[in-house]
């Protein structure tokens, strides 16, 4: 090994030190557990919160994050925002319009747990899709995330204008049945989702590392938020949702993301192998 190359290795060492240090500063002061996220991961999203906020270490991020709340909320929004759209990947929705609302129709009550809803496209992306199949009536959506400020734009529902085309798009490819403009009114540059649609949700805060359990869930769906996870925090979150829902209750997962390795993956069935959506089985007799 050259000098240099012993150089950058001992530069590597010192940053997963120090990120290790201020994750657990984070998880000591303010109880929030972001160590066994996918390092990856989040060595991208705190090098590039150091590039934004103008720090030159990660330690000075430690210090400031124990000394400041403020810091801290600047830090959260950073580590656990994620990207999102409505009706993402239409095809989930049109799979989950045909192979998995015609099995819970029936059923007198629907509870549905949208975990990680971030700034909350996805819930209202979902609640469209209930009012289109008429059973939003007898639906309770529960839309829970991390990230206090993500879930203060979702409950307001109000996105910019510019975003729609993007999203009138992915409505129609998902099979979407009226126009995109019917469930939004435009004020300026922002769009103000119809407020009929939140009827059916509750917002909450909910930390999938340390928080348990939502009981008695027909359907959980939970995309694009495992991928940043290792995997025993995985494991640990599947089994989370194992236990939330009932027998026959369906999980979706997003498109990179399976059950197949986990613990609880002889829990399921795979309904929808394509799209990521499992049964859960009924117990055995």
């Amino acid at each position: 090994m050259t000098s240099g190359e012993n150089a950058m290795e001992q530069t590597a060492d010192t940053e997963r030190i120090e990120i290790q240090l201020l994750l657990e500063a984070v998880y000591r002061k303010y109880g929030y557990d972001f160590r066994s996220y996918a390092e990856a991961s989040i060595t991208r999203r705190i090098q590039r919160h150091l590039s934004l906020n103008g720090y030159r270490t990660i330690s000075e991020i430690q210090h400031a994050i124990l000394t400041d709340r403020k810091a801290f909320l600047r830090l959260m929004h950073d580590l656990s925002i994620s990207v999102t759209e409505m009706f993402r990947d239409p095809s989930f929705y049109r799979s989950l319009r045909s192979l998995v609302l015609p099995r819970l129709k029936s059923l007198p009550f629907l509870r549905i747990w949208l975990a990680g809803c971030a700034t909350g496209e996805e819930v209202y992306s979902i609640a469209i899709l209930l009012q289109e199949e008429a059973i939003c009536e007898k639906v309770q959506i529960y839309a829970t995330d991390i990230n206090e400020s993500a879930l203060n734009t979702a409950r307001q529902g109000i996105y910019p204008l510019d975003h729609i085309q993007t999203y009138t798009s992915n409505y129609h490819k998902a099979g979407g049945r009226r126009s995109f403009g019917d469930y939004y009114t435009a004020r300026y540059d922002r769009a103000v989702m119809d407020a009929s649609l939140r009827n059916h949700i509750l917002f909450s805060h909910h930390n999938l590392v340390t928080d348990g359990s939502f009981a008695e869930m027909n359907l959980i769906i939970c995309r694009n938020v495992l991928i940043y996870f290792s995997q025993p925090l995985q494991d640990r979150v599947l089994q989370l949702f194992e236990e939330s829902l009932i027998e026959e209750g369906f999980l979706c997962l997003g498109s990179k993301e399976t059950l197949r390795f986990s613990p609880c993956a002889s829990q399921f069935e795979e309904w929808d192998a394509h799209e990521r959506i499992y049964r859960k089985l009924p117990a055995a007799a």
